[in-house]
């Protein structure tokens, strides 16, 4: 998929197999094989061209991540403490990505809140403090079966994938 999601356009097993062979010795019929499960899974679709196939991706290596992420996150439990655990795993500039695609989302905001509303008015209420406690059930239960920054298939030795 790796290869198909690359070029972004229609390829034959003979393009895929040219690549390949730059790093390592592969067969004709073993790349066919690959293309052939791609394209029974529903990942490829393909079309003859002579006497072979050209096949292409159904969907986008960004779409195909996004229904992986949204599987294992709707497979939880507790969807909170996954997610809190998750974004304890990030690095800074994965947390930034994060938050810009939170942007993208959310679309740009009508008015912007101010940064320190009780500096201009010392009257306002300031919900922070009016309520302190943030419901957060990954910290509710530190005992809970997977603790928060812990990756239970890293404990296990699988990748999930």
């Amino acid at each position: 998929m790796t290869r198909v999601w690359k070029w972004n356009r229609p390829v034959t097993v003979r393009e895929v197999l040219e690549d390949l062979q730059q790093e390592r010795s592969i067969a004709y019929t073993t790349v066919m094989t690959v293309l052939d499960n791609l394209h029974q899974k529903g990942w490829v679709r393909r079309e003859a061209e002579g006497r072979a196939y050209r096949y292409e991706a159904v969907s986008t290596r960004a779409a195909y991540a996004a229904a992986l992420m949204n599987e294992a996150w709707t497979q939880s439990d507790n969807p909170a403490a996954a997610l809190v655990a998750f974004f304890g795993m990030m690095s800074p500039e994965q947390r930034e990505a994060l938050r810009d695609a939170v942007r993208m989302v959310q679309g740009p905001e009508e008015t912007p809140a101010p940064q320190n509303p009780t500096a201009e008015n010392p009257e306002a209420e300031n919900p922070a403090v009016e309520n302190p406690a943030v419901e957060n059930p990954a910290v509710e239960n530190p005992e809970a079966e997977n603790p928060v920054g812990e990756n239970p298939a890293a404990a296990g030795g699988e990748t999930g994938r």
